[in-house]
C-alpha cells in the first residue's frame, strides 16, 4: 500500500532560451514511498507556465486521495483522475497525475528497466534535432542545423510561424541546403496558423520534402485538423498539447492527423500513454514521442511502429544538471540507446 508522497520542485534556466518569455524549466520531482519503505521516483515538468498549481495539486489534492491505495499505476491513475476531474480534465490535472503515475511505474520495475518491462522492440531508435528557433537570426539558425548534421541526426525539425510567409520559406530553405536533401526535415507552428494560414504556407513550404507539419494548427480545433489534411499531401503530426484519450481518439477518429506525438508527463504518465499508443496502432499510425527523452526514449523502444527520438539542443535534464550520471539513454551517432538501470533510472541530483 501506499505510505506517502513528498514532493519538489526545481526551476532551471535553459543555456538557449526558449524565446523571451520562456529562460527556465520547471519540474516537480515526485517520490512515492509504500509501507514497506521502498520508493518510486517520477516527475511532473512543465516548460513555462503553471508549476506552482500543479504541485499544489500534488500536495493539497492527490497526497490524501493517494495514501492507501495498491501501487497499482492502472488502479490509481483512473482513480485519482476521477478525483480531480472537478479541476479539468487534461492539463495541469494530468501533468500533476504523471509525477504519480511515473513514480509507481518506477517501482512496478523493480530491479529491469522501463523499456524491457514494456516489452522491448528495438535496441536503437534513430533520433533527430530540435530546438526552439523562432526567435534565431538566420545564421543562428542554420548553424545549429549544421551541428545536427555534425552529431549524425536523422533529421531536423526548426519552428515556423513568423509574421511574414516569406521569412519562413527563406529559413526552411536555408535549413534544407545546409542539411542535404537525404536528411528529414521536419516544421513546427506550434498553433500559431489558422486553417487559411495553414494552406497557404504549406503550399510555399512543401518543395522542401518535408516529412511532416507540426500542430499547425490549435490543437483542440478538430474539424479544422480535418479539412487542412484533405488539402495538403505533407503529413500533419499533432499531440503533444492533447491532454487526454478521448482527445487522440477523437482526432484518430476523424482522420485528423497522420502522427501522434503524446507528451509522457501532458497526458498523465506511462499508463495513458499506452493506451494513447494502442489507440493509433488500430489506426496505422505512428507515434513519436514528443520531448523529454530520459523517458519518451526508452517508450521508444517499445512502440509497435518505428519511432523517431526528438532531442532538443541543450534542454535535456541531464544537460540542465538535474540528473546524476549514468544517465538513462544516451545519444551517440545519430542514435538513442537506454542503459542497464533498474526502473526509470533518473537519478535526480
Amino acid at each position: 500500500m501506499i505510505a506517502g508522497l513528498r514532493t519538489e520542485l526545481r526551476t532551471v534556466p535553459l543555456p538557449r532560451p526558449w524565446g523571451p518569455d520562456v529562460p527556465a524549466n520547471h519540474v516537480i520531482v515526485c517520490h512515492v514511498t509504500l509501507e514497506d519503505g521502498r520508493t518510486g521516483t517520477g516527475f511532473s515538468w512543465t516548460p513555462q507556465i503553471g508549476a506552482h498549481a500543479v504541485r499544489a495539486l500534488l500536495d493539497h489534492d492527490l497526497r490524501e486521495a493517494l495514501i492507501g491505495l495498491p501501487a497499482h499505476p492502472e488502479l490509481v491513475w483512473d482513480r485519482l483522475w476521477r478525483h480531480l476531474r472537478e479541476a479539468g480534465p487534461g492539463g495541469i490535472t494530468t501533468i500533476a497525475l504523471a509525477g504519480i503515475d511515473l513514480a509507481l511505474w518506477d517501482l512496478r520495475c523493480g530491479d529491469v528497466g522501463l523499456a524491457d518491462v514494456l516489452g522491448r522492440r528495438r535496441e536503437q531508435v534513430p533520433a533527430y534535432g530540435s530546438g526552439v528557433n523562432l526567435h534565431y537570426s538566420l545564421d543562428e539558425l542554420t548553424e545549429q542545423a549544421r551541428r545536427w548534421v555534425a552529431a549524425g541526426y536523422a533529421g531536423v525539425k526548426i519552428k515556423v510561424g513568423r509574421p511574414d510567409l516569406a521569412e519562413d520559406v527563406a529559413r526552411v530553405a536555408a535549413v534544407r541546403e545546409v542539411i542535404g536533401p537525404d536528411r528529414l526535415l521536419m516544421i513546427d507552428a506550434n498553433q500559431r496558423w489558422d486553417l487559411h494560414r495553414a494552406r497557404r504556407a504549406l503550399a510555399a513550404l512543401r518543395e522542401f520534402g518535408l516529412h511532416w507539419i507540426e500542430e499547425p494548427l490549435p490543437a483542440d480545433d478538430l474539424a479544422a485538423h480535418v479539412e487542412l489534411r484533405r488539402s495538403t499531401d505533407v503529413p500533419v503530426a499533432v499531440g503533444e498539447n492533447v491532454y487526454t484519450v478521448y482527445g487522440f481518439r477523437d482526432l484518430l477518429t476523424a482522420g485528423a492527423c497522420d502522427i501522434v506525438q503524446p507528451n509522457v508527463v501532458r497526458v498523465g504518465g506511462v499508463t495513458p500513454f499506452l493506451r494513447i499508443v494502442e489507440l493509433a496502432r488500430a489506426f496505422d499510425v505512428p507515434v513519436h514521442p514528443h520531448l523529454l527523452s530520459e523517458v519518451s526514449g526508452q517508450l521508444a523502444l517499445a512502440l509497435p511502429l518505428p519511432p523517431l527520438a526528438e532531442v532538443v539542443e541543450d534542454a535535456s535534464f541531464g544537460g540542465l544538471g538535474l540528473l546524476a550520471e549514468p544517465y538513462p539513454v544516451e545519444v551517440r551517432e545519430g542514435v538513442l540507446r537506454v542503459g542497464g538501470h533498474a526502473g526509470l533510472g533518473l537519478r535526480w541530483t
